[in-house]
C-alpha cells in the first residue's frame, strides 16, 4: 500500500504539483493530427494535465496550443475565428499566433503598442506518429523530439486510436503492467484471427524479472516452453506513461499504449499498432478495426467508448457463465477500462493489500517516487534523451539457464528504417 501523502504525490498532475512538474519535462500527446485536418480549420478544445486549452492549425499549417481563455476579458478562444495566421477572439477581435503573441488588437487605437505587451499562454507543438505533441515545461529545458519506433515509421506502418477513460492516469498505467491479470481478466478474450497465434500468453508467469533502462523499466514474465527452453514476454515502460506491449504472436504488429492525464480523474488512452519493416496490409487494418483487440470502439464523433460505465460495458452474464469469457465483457481494452474504472476515479491505495504478484506495480511506484525526489534535487529525469526511446517489446524463446538480460537483449533494440534517415 501507499501512504496518503505518496498517493497524492503520484496521482496529481496539475500545474505546480511535483508529478505535474515531472510530466511537463516530456513531450506529451495532446491530440490526433487528423483533428486539425487543414490550415484554418475549426479550433479544438481540450484538457491536458488539468489545463484548459485550445489547439488550432494556422494558415501556414503550424499547430498552436494556447490557453482557452483570452487574456483580455477571459472569453473562450474555442469560439474564435481561425484565420490569416492566427486565432481571433470573437468577443473583441484580439488575435493570437501559434506562439501566443497578440498580433492584432482592432478595438485599440492604431498608434497604440499595447498589443506588443499582451500574450496568451502557448505551448510549443510538433507532429509525429499521427499525433500532435506538446511541451509544457520550462522553455530552456525543452528536450529533443520523441523517437519511439512507432512515431518515426511512415504513416502506412501504423494504426492509431484514442479513447477517454474515467480514471486517474496512474491506475490505468498500473493496470497495464499488472503481471498476472492476463490469466484471469482476459481469459477467453483473444479473437480467432490469423494475426494471433495460439501462444499461451494468458498463462500465469512462473517467474518475473525487471531491469532499469535509460527511459524507465523493462519487465519480463517467464513461462515454460518445453523441457529445456523458456518464453520471456517483455513489456517496456517509458516515462512517464508509455507502454510497449509484449508481442502476442509471431508476425503480429507491435502494440503501444499511452495513458495521458486529462485531469486528475480522467486520462486519454492512445493505442497504436505498428510494423517497423513494412506497411500494415488492408487485411491487418481491417482485422484491427473488426476485433478491437487492444483498441476499443468509440461513439461516432467522440472519444467515449461504446461499451462504458453507463451501460455496464454491456456485460453478458451468459457468456461469462459459459466459460468462453472470464468477464463476459467483450474486448481486452474494454475489460481493462471496466475494472480500472470500477476502482473509482482515484484509487485509495492506503486500503490495498499487495502480494508478491504485484511486484511490477510496486517497482513502478518506487521508481516514480525516486524520480520525483531526483527532480526536486535538480537531477535530470530519465527518458528525455530520444536515443533512449529506441527500444521494443518482445517475446523471446531462450535456453532455460539464460538470464533475462542475456535472453532478450538482442530482441528489444528498435531498428526502424526512419532512424537511419534521421541520424
Amino acid at each position: 500500500m501507499l501512504s496518503l501523502e505518496d498517493n497524492e504525490l503520484l496521482t496529481r498532475t496539475g500545474p505546480g504539483t511535483p508529478m505535474g512538474d515531472l510530466m511537463r519535462r516530456y513531450w506529451i500527446p495532446a491530440l490526433l493530427s487528423e483533428q486539425l485536418l487543414e490550415p484554418d480549420c475549426p479550433p479544438v478544445r481540450l484538457q491536458l494535465l488539468g489545463e484548459h486549452l485550445v489547439a488550432f492549425r494556422d494558415s501556414a499549417g503550424r499547430v498552436g496550443l494556447v490557453d482557452q481563455h483570452c487574456p483580455h476579458r477571459g472569453a473562450s478562444l474555442f469560439f474564435g475565428r481561425n484565420e490569416e495566421g492566427g486565432l481571433r477572439c470573437v468577443y473583441h477581435g484580439w488575435k493570437y499566433d501559434v506562439d501566443g503573441r497578440c498580433v492584432d488588437m482592432p478595438n485599440e487605437p492604431t498608434e497604440s503598442n499595447f498589443k506588443h505587451k499582451v500574450t496568451v499562454r502557448a505551448y510549443p507543438c510538433l507532429e509525429r506518429g499521427g499525433l500532435v505533441w506538446a511541451y509544457m515545461g520550462p522553455s530552456e529545458l525543452r528536450p529533443a523530439p520523441p523517437e519511439m519506433e512507432w512515431a518515426v515509421v511512415p504513416e502506412s506502418h501504423r494504426h492509431v486510436t484514442r479513447r477517454w477513460q474515467e480514471t486517474n492516469w496512474l491506475q490505468a498505467l498500473e493496470g497495464g503492467f499488472d503481471p498476472t491479470h492476463l490469466a484471469f481478466l482476459h481469459r477467453g478474450a483473444r479473437p480467432a484471427t490469423p494475426i494471433l497465434a495460439t501462444r499461451p500468453w494468458t498463462a500465469p508467469p512462473s517467474e518475473s524479472a525487471l531491469l532499469a533502462t535509460g527511459c524507465g523499466l523493462m519487465f519480463g514474465n517467464r513461462q515454460p516452453a518445453g523441457s529445456s527452453q523458456t518464453l520471456w514476454s517483455v513489456n517496456q515502460w517509458m516515462l512517464p506513461f508509455h507502454k510497449l506491449i509484449t508481442v502476442t504472436a509471431e508476425g503480429s504488429p507491435y502494440g503501444v499504449h499511452a495513458w495521458v492525464p486529462i485531469d486528475d480523474e480522467n486520462c486519454m488512452l492512445y493505442t497504436i499498432e505498428y510494423r517497423p519493416d513494412r506497411p500494415l496490409t488492408l487485411d491487418e487494418v481491417e482485422s484491427i478495426k473488426r476485433y478491437a483487440f487492444i483498441h476499443a470502439a468509440t461513439l461516432p464523433g467522440s472519444d467515449r467508448t461504446v461499451l462504458n460505465k453507463g451501460n455496464d460495458y454491456l456485460i453478458d452474464r451468459e457468456l461469462q457463465r459459459s466459460g468462453e469469457s472470464f468477464t463476459g465483457i467483450k474486448g481486452i481494452g474494454q475489460q481493462d477500462s471496466a475494472i480500472q474504472e470500477s476502482m473509482g476515479r482515484i484509487l485509495d491505495r492506503t486500503r490495498e493489500h499487495l502480494g508478491t504478484s504485484d511486484c511490477f506495480i510496486i517497482a513502478i511506484r518506487r521508481y516514480l517516487l525516486e524520480t520525483l525526489r531526483g527532480l526536486k534535487e535538480g537531477r535530470t529525469p530519465p527518458g528525455l534523451d530520444p536515443a533512449t526511446h529506441r527500444i521494443r517489446s518482445a517475446a523471446v524463446v531462450a535456453d532455460v539457464d539464460e538470464t533475462f538480460a542475456d535472453a532478450v537483449s538482442h530482441a528489444v533494440i528498435a531498428r526502424a528504417p526512419a532512424y537511419a534517415a534521421s541520424s
